[in-house]
């Protein structure tokens, strides 16, 4: 019930704000799951079947969809988590053929595995530390990546908190409305100096038409005598 008048509100403010809203794909669509899914069930008579929990799980759907920004912060960190995993696995095994050798810290591929990633992190344990050349630049490779990478998580969570110059904030919708609504006291100011100067020019006008006609009206009689 709260669901379906979350999605009517929705629906009404869409279709009152938007030009020929109701003439889109998404309008027609929006109308059909708040019509269809309604609380029917509260009506005397009505059942609800098994189309209504299909209309339901599109209802769903809708609102899946509708979340751009989940959406996108989602697409950043599975390129962010697909980067670091390929990170993870050429640095491990880099690492792993260089010190395995060597350096019985790298005893197995897991400890390769487990270096690469606190490396990664930059959390630097420091319970498995490479001795060779080879595994020295690998390490530092795999720092400067994870350095890198946890600035693109940073990144991607404060444009989704809309925190970047870049988005629109919280604060920028207000301080738009601030200017509006002093552009409208500007404006109303002056149509007031527009309408006290039209009343001053008709009350000049008037006064000027009176003591015109008063001029004639007193000069008549004298040249009738």
């Amino acid at each position: 019930m709260v669901s379906w008048l979350v999605f009517a509100v929705d629906f009404f403010v869409h279709e009152r704000l938007l030009v020929n809203f109701m003439g889109t794909r998404v309008g027609k669509f929006d109308l059909t799951i708040v019509v269809l899914t309604a609380p029917w069930f509260l009506v005397a008579g009505a059942h609800a079947g098994g189309f209504v929990v299909i209309l339901r799980l599109a209802r769903l759907s809708r609102l899946l969809i509708a979340t751009k920004g989940v959406r996108r912060l989602f697409a950043r960190l599975g390129r962010v988590a697909i980067v670091a995993a390929s990170v993870l696995f050429v640095g491990g095994t880099m690492a792993y053929f260089a010190e395995h050798p060597t350096n019985p810290e790298f005893a197995t591929f897991g400890d390769a595995i487990w270096w690469a990633t606190v490396t990664l992190t930059t959390v630097g344990y420091g319970d498995i530390v490479p001795i060779t050349t080879a595994g020295r630049v690998d390490a530092t490779a795999i720092m400067f990546m994870g350095v890198a990478l946890l600035g693109l998580l940073a990144g991607s969570l404060a444009n989704f908190f809309g925190l970047q110059s870049g988005e629109p904030t919280p604060q920028q919708p207000a301080t738009t409305d601030d200017a509006v609504l002093a552009e409208l006291a500007q404006l109303r100011a002056e149509v007031k100096v527009l309408t006290d100067l039209r009343v001053q020019l008709a009350a000049l006008t008037r006064h000027l038409t009176d003591g015109t006609g008063g001029g004639d009206t007193s000069r008549a009689p004298s040249g009738d005598a």
